[in-house]
């Protein structure tokens, strides 16, 4: 049996992860010079967010990417979500979030969702309502591309936004409780290392709250296991390129998406690939690549319509996705994709490959970092059409 892990098993330093980290993004910028990331590369135990915005051609007068009725088309999502919260949690603040979101859902025909009519809540760490966190450009960004998926996917879901102190792993992860704490019935996190690091574990107790799913994004740099993602109490989210067709949707591993076996966290019961002896990263996926990415309304020193993505899109779509399931408080994990998958549930995504990225050395082409038919490490299952595989069996 072949047995794969990633090489920062060997416990390279928190500076290394941070030269590595620069280096993938300056070479993605030679590649795709009109994609940015929104936040910069920070070294663990900090956190950068997976948000990717297209860049060029000068402001947008109107919605450019994909928008709800694209999302409720491509993955077949219900009606719901009556009475569901959906707690996003990210860094710093936002001054304009509220008329970001009230924007977005007006253009797209949703109903209002305000801190007035009890349907938008934004608290700090602590969670309350004020001083709320100094703002931050990028992770602004990030936290209205969490808040307007969330809207195209559960429009009738209540969010509740918890803003961190700072990216430090240690303040999000407190922001994680707190969302918890305060009634959230799933929590997206569009954040994380990209690279792993022997403190995690010491972290881990944060992202732990059964029945109440926490979902997070896979990470931007290809081929690498990312904390918190990779923490087997969660449920770890890889991307895609999601493109349209006469025939429907097809969908191909984003080179970009994360994936990998963790160097440092166990393997749990319920994941039976056969490459990867410890948590083998991802569960599930949705649409990533910012070349065929979301429409989102973000002003704060900004233009205002956006074209994102990154693995932090696809991080609250299976968040909101979870919610409307009505049946998270019997979700604990990652499991329920691995124990509820079939064809009917998931669009096996079958093609495409994460490498390069700074460990695809330790890959060797095998499942932990290509597409290929049932379960690969980029796209885990596959992507949901409809939340039959995100439902957990029936008890009794």
């Amino acid at each position: 049996m072949r047995v794969r892990t990633v090489a920062l098993a060997l416990g390279a330093a928190s500076t290394v992860a941070a030269l590595t980290l620069a280096g993938i993004e300056n070479a993605a910028a030679d590649t795709a010079p009109r994609i940015r990331n929104a936040c910069p590369s920070v070294a663990p135990p900090k956190a950068m967010c997976f948000a990717q915005v297209v860049v060029g051609g000068g402001p947008l007068a109107a919605p450019a990417g994909f928008g709800p009725a694209d999302l409720t088309s491509a993955y077949q999502i219900p009606a719901g979500g009556s009475g569901q919260v959906a707690g996003v949690v990210d860094a710093y603040g936002d001054p304009n979030l509220e008329a970001d979101l009230a924007t977005y859902r007006s253009t797209y025909g949703l109903p209002a969702c305000t801190t007035a009519d009890g349907c938008l809540r934004i608290v700090n760490q602590a969670g309350d309502a004020s001083p709320l966190p100094a703002p931050d450009t990028g992770w602004a960004l990030e936290t209205s591309l969490d808040v307007d998926m969330v809207s195209a996917v559960c429009p009738a879901c209540r969010i509740l936004v918890v803003q961190a102190d700072s990216n430090g792993l240690d303040q999000l992860g407190s922001a994680v409780d707190t969302a918890v704490r305060l009634g959230a019935t799933v929590v997206s996190n569009s954040y994380g290392t990209g690279v792993e690091f022997a403190g995690e574990t010491d972290l881990e107790s944060h992202y732990v709250h059964p029945g109440h799913p926490i979902v997070v994004s896979a990470g931007d740099i290809g081929y690498s296991a990312s904390f918190p993602a990779a923490s087997p109490h969660v449920t770890a989210v890889g991307g895609t390129t999601l493109t349209r067709s006469a025939g429907g949707w097809s969908e191909t591993v984003w080179p970009g998406t994360g994936s990998g076996c963790s160097a440092y966290l166990p393997k749990p019961a319920w994941q039976t690939d056969p490459h990867c002896p410890m948590r083998m990263l991802n569960d599930v996926a949705a649409v990533a690549d910012p070349a065929t990415g979301v429409s989102v309304q973000d002003s704060y020193q900004s233009t205002g319509w956006q074209v994102v993505g990154g693995t932090s899109a696809s991080a609250p779509i299976i968040a909101a996705m979870y919610a409307l399931t009505g049946a998270a408080s019997r979700i604990n994990d990652g499991s329920v994709p691995w124990l509820r998958h079939s064809a009917a549930a998931f669009r096996d995504v079958t093609s495409g490959s994460n490498v390069p990225g700074p460990y695809s050395a330790t890959c060797g082409g095998d499942y932990l970092c290509t597409g290929t038919a049932g379960y690969d490490g980029p796209t885990g299952w596959g992507t949901p059409t409809g939340v039959g595989g995100l439902t957990p069996a029936s008890v009794g």
